[in-house]
């Protein structure tokens, strides 16, 4: 009687011994699976990186100019052309600027920062016009070079007055419900109650 009474509370020890060795290690599982989780869930959303939210269109003209000096600068030679500016502009944000840090056990990520808006790229296309060389001084291939820089320039001075910016300012919030679905994605929530924002973009979302 004692023999299957001894047997009896061997096989109860054993099963809560086995049933809290499982448990340990689901609930360690488990965590490492949570933790797991958030770190692919913010490589995630950095991955893409930049967040074009904004297109633009310009047409410029630019009238270009250039004086050389030859002979002791006693003999000057201009070269000069119409240059007609076709631009799109791309405005966006940079994702890898977020601020971003995640709880594991609410599976929560919290968004405590949103980058300003910039100028995520300038594509210029010139068509040239009313060109004119000077003596000693002609259009070169490299002047192609120069003067698509000088244009990028020229579009970027202009990008302050169009309203691009502010436009994509008010886009902001698109941008961070976007990011909030692709956390809801796997089943965790985005809080971004506490996201602080720059008093320009305060008064372009009101």
């Amino acid at each position: 009687m004692n023999e299957i009474l001894e047997l009896f509370l061997g096989l109860i020890l054993g099963a809560i011994s086995m049933y809290w060795v499982f448990s340990l290690f689901r609930k360690k599982r488990n965590k490492e699976l949570t933790e797991h989780q958030s770190i692919i869930l913010l490589d995630k959303i950095k991955s893409v990186c930049k967040l074009i939210t904004v297109e633009g269109d310009f047409a410029e003209i630019y009238r270009y100019e250039n004086t050389r000096e030859h002979f002791l600068s006693l003999v000057s030679s201009k070269k000069k052309a119409l240059i007609v500016i076709n631009a799109k502009v791309h405005i966006g944000f940079d994702l890898k600027k977020l601020r971003l840090h995640a709880d594991n056990e609410k599976k929560k990520i919290f968004l405590t920062n949103f980058p300003e808006p910039e100028i995520l790229s300038i594509s210029p296309d010139l068509q040239f016009y009313d060109i004119k060389n000077g003596l000693f001084n002609v259009f070169t291939p490299s002047d192609l070079t120069s003067l698509n820089v000088e244009a990028k320039k020229h579009i970027e001075e202009k990008i302050p007055a169009s309203g691009l910016m502010d436009t994509a300012n008010r886009e902001a919030l698109e941008a961070v419900l976007l990011i909030e679905s692709i956390v809801e994605t796997i089943g965790w929530k985005l809080d971004y109650s506490s996201l602080e924002l720059s008093d320009k973009r305060k008064r372009i979302l009101n």
